[in-house]
């Protein structure tokens, strides 16, 4: 049987603060037994789903879809390296587009940082008077048209 962790281990082996794994458990991110003194214990293979939840709140995805990734993991063993390519399989697609929008915004502001002017007339952050405040929330000029989603009410099919 694999040595167990507590609660102080596993934080410092994560870097993790212990209020935040107790936050994970509550949400059902990690497991933990619990001792007939009723004191948590980790398996090491939490150690892999803390990794995880940290790396992927980073990139800007919520602990709800996390935990939904993480619930698709098989709960009577430990994950393999298949079942971990699996999990990233169906995130490949939407990382991608968060990493061409990221690189789109940073090199968008390298040019307006770089030019000095801040020129509001070719801005693609900034929305003059609000003029797009019909078509949806958002920064609407960010997106290519193809890609932005309709204007609340209104259906693309």
């Amino acid at each position: 049987m694999q040595e167990s962790l507590t609660i102080g281990q596993l934080a410092s082996r994560s870097g993790v603060a212990q209020s935040a794994l107790r936050y994970y458990e509550r949400l059902g991110l990690i497991r933990a037994d619990r001792t007939s003194g009723n004191q948590r214990r980790y398996a090491r293979t939490e150690l892999r789903r803390v990794a995880f939840v940290r790396i992927s709140q980073q990139v800007g995805i919520s602990l709800e879809e996390i935990r939904d990734a993480l619930d698709s993991l098989p709960a009577s063993r430990t994950p393999t390296a298949a079942d971990w390519a699996e999990l990233s399989t169906a995130w490949r697609a939407r990382l991608s587009e968060k990493i061409r929008l990221m690189t789109k915004l940073r090199d968008d502001l390298d040019g307006c940082i770089g030019c000095g002017c801040l020129s509001l007339q070719r801005c693609t952050l900034y929305n003059l008077e609000d003029k797009l405040s019909g078509e949806g929330p958002g920064a609407r000029l960010m997106l290519p048209r193809a890609e932005q989603p309709p204007p609340a009410g209104v259906s693309r099919r």
